[in-house]
C-alpha cells in the first residue's frame, strides 16, 4: 500500500502539480488550500507525509509547523518556497521540518524527497515498534509491596548519575531493575551496555571492559574498543560484579574516580563519559572480609544500594508474572496463547521457586509447551514444579479418558512420550537461542544451565544458527 501525501498549498497550479507527479508514481494524494484546513487534515486523516507551502494567506507554513510540532516525528513535512532563503530554511528545521524545496521543483527533486522522507518514517516506526517490545521484554510485573519498594528506589535513582548496586538472588530481575533505572534517566538516548563479569574468564575480561589495541597480547589481530568506551554517554551494567578479579576492580575504580582508561597495549587516556550500575547474588561485605572484593571499590558502587526481594517474598506477583510470561512466549513463538485456571495459579503460587522469576518463567513456558490442554490446570503441574523433569502431556485427560484412542491408557507411551520431550525442548532450546542472538553464554545464564551442558543438547539435537537461526 503506498502512503498517503497531503499537499498543502494556496496555489491551486502547484497543488495540481504535485497532485499529478505523486499519483503517476502511484500515491494518494490529498489537498488542501490553507493553513487552517492542512491542520485538520492531518490531525484527522494521520497522512504519511506532508508538502506544505510557507507562504499563504491566514495560517503561514512556519505557523502551521509551530502547531505540529508534536506531530513531526511520525509525519514528516516538507516545507516548499518560492521565496526560499536561509532563514526561512534554517528556521523550518528548527521546528522540525524534514526538508526545504524551492519552487519550482523538478519531478526528480519531489521523488527523492518522498523516498528519503517515507523511508524515514518507516525507520522511525519500526524503531518505536522496536522500543516498545523491548520495553514489555523487560517490563517490571507485579505490584506487591516488596516491589513498590523497588520501584520507588528506581525513581529516586533514575534522574541521578549515582552509581547503583543491585543486589539480591540468582534470577530475581537485577537486569530488569538496571534497565528500568536507565529508561528513566538523562541518559535515556545513550547506550545501555551490559556485562556478565561471571561469564567472561579472566585473562579476558579486562579486554573486554578496557579495549585493547592490535598486537597487544597474542590473538589480539584488531584493535577492540571496550565495553566502557561503547557506553560513552550511557550506562554500563556490571553483572555479578562480586565474581571480578581484584585486579580488574582496581582499573573498574579508576574509571569511576577518574572517567577515564587506557586499552591494554596502550597508554594513552580516553576519557569516557559512564554511568556504572552493578549487581551481585552474594553478599559483598563477607567478600571483603574473605579479601575477594575491594573496601574502596564496595563504597564507590553502593551509592544508592537497592534490594530486589526473592520471589516467596512477592507471591501476589506471580499470577502477573505467570500471564505476562505466556503472552511473551506466544508473541515470540507464533503459539497459542493458553490459559491458567485459577487452580493452577494457586498451585504455581505455592511452589518453592528456588530459581526464582527466571525458574517460573522457564517453567511457564516448559508448560506452554508440553501441555496439550487449552486450559493449564493444577493437575498439570506436578508437585515440585520446575524442578521435576516430567510434565502431564495429555493435559485435562482424566483417568479412563486415556491418548490417541487408548481409553485405559492416561499417558502417551513411554517411548512417544520421550520422542515428544525431545522434540519440545529442542524447539524450546532454538527460541531461547534465538532470543538471545544465538550467545551460547547468555541463553545458558537465561536457563539456568551450565554452558557444557547447553553444548552436549545442541551437539544432542544438532542445533545450529545456520539450520535454525
Amino acid at each position: 500500500m503506498k502512503p498517503r501525501i497531503l499537499v498543502v498549498d494556496d496555489e491551486a497550479a502547484i497543488r495540481d502539480s504535485l497532485k499529478m507527479i505523486l499519483e503517476y508514481e502511484g500515491y494518494e494524494v490529498m489537498q488542501a488550500a490553507t493553513g487552517e484546513e492542512g491542520v485538520k487534515l492531518i490531525e484527522r486523516e494521520a497522512p504519511d507525509l506532508v508538502f506544505l507551502d510557507i507562504k499563504m494567506p491566514g495560517m503561514d507554513g512556519l505557523e502551521v509547523l509551530q502547531k505540529l510540532r508534536h506531530l513531526v516525528d511520525t509525519t514528516p513535512i516538507v516545507v516548499v518556497s518560492g521565496h526560499g532563503t536561509i532563514h526561512t530554511a534554517v528556521e523550518a528545521t528548527r521546528l522540525g521540518a524534514f526538508d526545504f524545496i524551492e519552487k519550482p521543483f523538478t519531478t526528480e527533486r519531489v521523488m527523492v524527497t518522498v523516498r528519503n522522507a517515507v523511508d524515514t518514517r518507516r525507520l522511525k516506526t519500526e524503531n518505536k515498534t522496536y522500543r516498545r517490545d523491548a520495553e514489555k521484554r523487560y517490563q517490571i510485573v507485579g505490584d506487591s509491596p516488596a516491589l513498590a519498594a523497588v520501584r520507588s528506589a528506581i525513581q529516586k535513582a533514575a534522574p541521578t548519575n549515582a552509581t547503583a548496586l543491585i543486589w539480591g538472588e540468582s534470577g530475581v530481575g537485577k537486569e530488569l531493575v538496571a534497565r528500568a533505572i536507565h529508561r528513566e534517566s538523562l541518559r535515556r538516548d545513550g547506550p545501555f551496555v551490559q556485562v556478565n563479569c561471571a561469564a567472561i574468564p579472566d585473562e579476558l575480561i579486562e579486554s573486554e571492559l578496557f579495549g585493547h589495541e592490535k598486537g597487544s597480547f597474542t590473538g589480539a589481530t584488531d584493535r577492540q574498543i571496550g565495553k566502557f568506551e561503547q557506553a560513552d554517554k550511557g550506562t554500563i551494567f556490571l553483572d555479578e560484579i562480586g565474581d571480578m578479579s581484584l585486579k580488574t576492580q582496581a582499573k573498574v575504580l579508576r574509571v569511576l574516580q577518574e572517567q577515564e582508561l587506557e586499552r591494554l597495549g596502550s597508554n594513552r587516556i580516553i576519557k569516557v563519559d559512564v554511568r556504572v550500575i552493578a549487581a551481585t547474588n552474594k553478599n559483598l561485605e563477607e567478600e571483603i572480609e574473605k579479601g575477594t572484593f575491594r573496601e574502596d571499590l564496595f563504597y564507590r558502587l553502593n551509592v544508592v544500594p537497592i534490594h530486589v526481594p526473592a520471589l516467596r517474598e512477592r507471591r501476589d506477583d506471580i499470577a502477573a508474572l505467570v500471564r505476562h510470561f505466556a503472552d511473551l512466549f506466544a508473541r515470540d513463538n507464533n503459539f497459542h496463547r493458553k490459559t491458567f485456571t485459577a487452580a493452577a495459579m494457586d498451585r504455581l503460587r505455592q511452589q518453592h521457586w528456588r530459581g526464582n522469576i527466571r525458574e517460573l518463567r522457564n517453567f511457564v513456558e516448559r508448560l506452554m509447551i508440553m501441555t496439550s490442554a487449552e486450559a493449564i490446570d493444577a493437575r498439570d503441574i506436578p508437585e515440585g514444579g520446575a524442578m521435576r523433569g516430567d510434565l502431564p502431556v495429555a493435559a485435562g485427560a482424566t483417568a479412563g479418558e486415556g491418548v490417541a484412542g487408548a481409553p485405559d491408557q492416561p499417558w502417551i507411551h513411554a517411548a512417544t512420550l520421550q520422542e515428544f520431550k525431545s522434540g519440545s525442548e529442542r524447539a524450546y532450546l532454538v527460541s531461547r537461542l534465538r532470543e538471545n542472538g544465538w550467545n551460547i553464554s547468555k541463553t545458558a545464564e537465561v536457563i539456568d544451565t551450565p554452558r557444557s551442558n547447553l553444548y552436549k543438547k545442541l551437539e544432542q539435537y544438532q542445533i545450529s544458527q545456520e539450520k535454525d537461526g
